[in-house]
């Protein structure tokens, strides 16, 4: 398989350092988001690409991006400024006749085939976990205030979670790799639109970026765009393949009509092997009784899961405080899954409260536990406020007597 590809990454019109990294070679392609704060979500970023590079040399991509999420836990592990940092990632790989694509976060990974775009990847954030359950439409959760609040990242749980998908590539395939600042300002057909029009990989990067600047550039934006320039003529064996199986369809032989002997005889026989009318099993009642069954079970099942999947609790995950959906011990099937995470940790949690957000602290709704976190937050900082030690100065003036000179006294 022969590629050619190209890459553009720009820091956009509003953030002040580009925290993307990417990673462009013949076999191996990558893009990545960091966050965790101005320095950290660079340095997670930096950190994944280049661990995937060294890994997957000697490795499958799976488990170069296993590596790549132990890199980022081990750097965050060494300097206290960079704790709580994460990076998303997507990243394609050449192995043998096909391409491999794999997806933690919200960056994505597309196919174009035959003029028409295909997300390949599944969105990891609140806002595609909401809507793949129905509460948004793709018009509201374009514009979701909480779009950005991603539940899948590198570097913060050792057994991620990694989605795999593979394709098996032709010659005039493109992919595109991007961050979330290509695809919130530019959307699917536009960008379909640029990969159709642009013969070159690395006008169609250029042109990609240029049009998320001016559809705002509020974040970071990278791209890489690879193309299948040869297949070792896979398409043309499939097509042949597929001509000579239609022409061996055309080709077979249409069986003859029966003669009228043979209708007769086939009349005779069936008339000889006539059984009797066999009992009806399926009624009318019995369809209903089965419908009204069905019915029950979904109504109970459907309370379950409302109730287990409309109810939140602060907790911790690890030894940071987040916000989950659900309930703390679970209920029936439903495990309890992680909302929102915050930049506290237990420790942070004033003393009071720890038991309870240890075992648990349920909440009414999703605002009300972001209002209990709040809440922990200000406490913790009126706590640490009371213990910081602070200095004072007494002075005293004693007045003198007629004639004696002035003395004061400084205490500190």
């Amino acid at each position: 398989m022969k590629l050619d590809w190209a890459a553009a990454s720009d820091t956009g019109q509003v953030r002040a350092n580009n925290q993307d990294s990417a990673v462009a070679e013949d076999g191996l392609f990558a893009v990545a988001d960091g966050m965790g704060g101005h320095a950290a979500g660079e340095v997670a970023s930096r950190v994944a690409v280049e661990a995937l590079r060294v890994s997957a040399e000697g490795n499958g991509l799976v488990e170069a991006v296993r590596a790549a999420n132990q890199a980022v836990i081990d750097r965050a592990d060494t300097d206290p400024a960079l704790r709580g940092m994460g990076t998303t990632m997507v990243a394609i790989a050449r192995e043998g006749e096909q391409v491999v694509m794999v997806n933690v976060g919200d960056s994505r990974g597309y196919l174009f085939r035959d003029g028409q775009l295909q997300q390949i990847t599944e969105d990891h954030n609140l806002v595609a976990q909401l809507l793949r359950e129905g509460r948004l439409t793709r018009e509201e959760a374009r514009v979701h205030p909480q779009r950005n609040i991603i539940t899948r990242v590198l570097g913060n749980d050792p057994d991620v979670e990694i989605d795999v998908f593979t394709v098996d590539a032709f010659r005039g395939d493109r992919f595109l790799l991007c961050s979330d600042g290509l695809f919130n300002e530019v959307d699917d057909d536009a960008v379909a639109d640029v990969l159709r029009n642009h013969r070159d990989p690395q006008a169609v990067a250029d042109e990609l970026v240029r049009r998320a600047n001016a559809g705002g550039g509020r974040d970071n934006i990278t791209v890489v765009v690879v193309d299948v320039l040869d297949d070792n003529d896979r398409s043309r064996a499939a097509s042949v393949a597929l001509a000579g199986a239609a022409a061996t369809s055309v080709a077979e032989p249409i069986p003859a009509a029966p003669t009228e002997s043979a209708r007769r005889a086939r009349r005779a026989d069936d008339s000889i092997s006539v059984e009797p009318p066999r009992p009806r099993w399926v009624t009318w009642r019995s369809v209903l009784f089965a419908l009204a069954m069905l019915l029950v079970i979904g109504s109970i099942a459907g309370s379950f899961w409302w109730f287990g999947r409309n109810t939140f609790y602060v907790g911790v995950d690890g030894d940071q405080v987040a916000i989950f959906r659900g309930r703390p011990s679970g209920l029936l099937w439903l495990d309890p899954t992680v909302e929102q995470r915050t930049t506290l940790t237990l420790s942070d949690v004033p003393a009071a409260r720890r038991d309870d957000v240890e075992k648990g602290k349920d909440q009414a709704d999703l605002a009300t536990a972001r209002r209990y976190v709040v809440n922990l937050r200000q406490q913790a900082a009126e706590e640490r406020a009371a213990t910081t030690p602070t200095s004072s100065s007494t002075t005293t003036t004693t007045a003198p007597s007629p004639g004696t000179p002035t003395t004061t006294t400084s205490t500190p």
